[in-house]
């Protein structure tokens, strides 16, 4: 699975991006407030459900695997210590929830690029930050959501590339800066190309964006944003 829009007509995808990115901000802050197992676990329902309203499943999470063996051996590393106890179990339930907290946050954030539209995205930035820097914040959101894809490409096609040719007998340290400097040519290329399609365009800061509007499931969505920041409100006070 690739970090990208799929078509469908779940319940997400009929939901104004306005109302999900207030869910996404609000399921934040509610995730920094309340970080105990059990406020985990509850958001772990919210979370499961933004995913399954958008017809998602633990294949999208697939795309966030370089992140996993951060958060996995995270409390690992934190428990660890170079004298007696050697291992602090305080220290390594304190960084294993502050993991899982990460990681209920990509499984929102899974939802919401499933189910929604670059151009969505741009538009709903856009219309909420007002003037030139709501609009230099929507052209960032849609270049960055539509090149991440691009990028990983290119990382995973030049991985193949070094093991084609051998690369696989290489130390491990090589095969990274093969693949990194293959890397970052091919971005910058990207990037090169990209400016040229874009003066070609003629690009202008005031584009014709989707029409966005509010709806009766929307109602649902920002009842649910409002009644997180209100949770999150509380847990400060």
């Amino acid at each position: 699975m690739t970090l990208s829009f799929v078509p469908g007509d779940s319940l997400a995808h009929r939901l104004d991006p306005r109302s999900k990115l207030l869910v996404q901000v609000a399921f934040a802050a509610v995730a920094y407030a309340y970080t105990t197992p059990r406020g985990l676990a509850l958001l772990t329902l919210v979370a499961v459900g933004c995913l399954v309203a958008a017809d998602g499943g633990p294949r999208d999470l697939w795309s966030y695997r370089v992140a996993f063996p951060v958060l996995l051996f995270a409390p690992l590393v934190a428990g660890a210590t170079l004298g007696a106890p050697w291992f602090r179990v305080e220290r390594a339930a304190v960084t294993g929830l502050a993991s899982y907290r990460v990681l209920l946050l990509l499984v929102v954030a899974a939802a919401y690029v499933r189910s929604t539209p670059v151009r969505e995205s741009r538009a709903a930035v856009q219309r909420t930050i007002p003037g030139r820097p709501g609009v230099f914040l929507g052209v960032g959101v849609a270049l960055v959501f539509r090149f991440l894809p691009l990028l990983k490409r290119d990382l995973l096609t030049a991985r193949e590339a070094v093991r084609a040719r051998g690369g696989g007998a290489l130390p491990v340290s090589e095969r990274i800066r093969l693949v990194t400097v293959a890397g970052i040519d091919r971005a910058f290329g990207r990037a090169d190309r990209l400016g040229t399609a874009l003066n070609a365009r003629c690009f202008a800061w005031n584009p014709t964006l989707p029409r966005l509007a509010f709806g009766r499931a929307d109602a649902v969505a920002l009842g649910v944003g409002f009644g997180l920041f209100a949770a999150a409100l509380a847990a400060v006070l």
